[in-house]
């Protein structure tokens, strides 16, 4: 049975959901904050989200955004009050699977839930995640740059990993702390750019890039 977390904190929405939900088998749990939201979602006990976006604490967008930054693959269907083009686009850029605007049928979020599900049932599980000629086997945690097996220490992995899992996107020093050391590591340290020199000094000069003022990135 499939376990789905419904985020919103209009009551009679969550409620419609919800019930609509149940009734077609599914298992509901309701929040109504994007603290909560982010903490239930992060726990991979879910098959599915379905977020709002205008959320006390967390908004739907910054829920989004550190699932994925934090690997949570769980798809999410964003249902919304808010219909412009570009805040679409950014729900969708930022990781959404789906993107409906309130006043809605429950007939079409079904429909997508189920669409969403069976797409998220048939897709293989990442095992080497590659950009250019760099690779990372998430089984044997070894790495190949330019035809090189490269040895790395665990942080310089996970540092890789997190990378691979954005190629083109600029990460800040603080995501890189809140991800590879933790949210209580000291932001004032430097120890991003000491493993970032590791990492070109076995991988390449050229494979991680400094983008003046805001961060690193790996090229796409």
């Amino acid at each position: 049975m499939n376990r789905i977390l419904i985020v919103e904190d209009e009551e009679r929405i969550a409620s419609f959901v919800e019930k609509g939900l149940r009734a077609n088998g599914f298992t509901t749990t309701v929040v109504t904050d994007g603290d909560a939201a982010y903490e239930y979602a992060l726990t991979g006990g879910f098959d599915l989200v379905v977020l709002d976006i205008g959320l006390p604490g967390r908004d739907g967008f910054t829920v989004l955004r550190e699932l994925r930054e934090a690997r949570v693959t769980t798809p999410v269907i964003v249902l919304t009050a808010r219909d412009s083009v570009r805040d679409t686009v950014a729900g969708l850029e930022g990781g959404a699977d789906d993107w409906m605007t309130k006043p809605f049928r429950f007939e079409e979020l079904l429909a997508r839930v189920r669409l969403r599900l069976r797409t998220a049932a048939r897709a293989p599980e990442v095992t080497v995640l590659r950009s250019g000629d760099l690779t990372l086997d998430l089984r044997t945690r070894r790495a190949r740059a330019g035809g090189r097996t490269v040895d790395l220490t665990a942080r310089e992995f996970v540092l890789l990993e997190l990378f691979l899992r954005h190629p083109g996107q600029v990460l800040s020093r603080e995501q890189i702390l809140s991800h590879v050391w933790g949210y209580d590591f000291d932001p004032g340290s430097n120890i991003v750019d000491v493993y970032v020199r590791a990492l070109r000094k076995k991988l390449g000069p050229h494979q991680v890039e400094t983008v003046r003022g805001m961060g690193y990135r790996l090229p796409s």
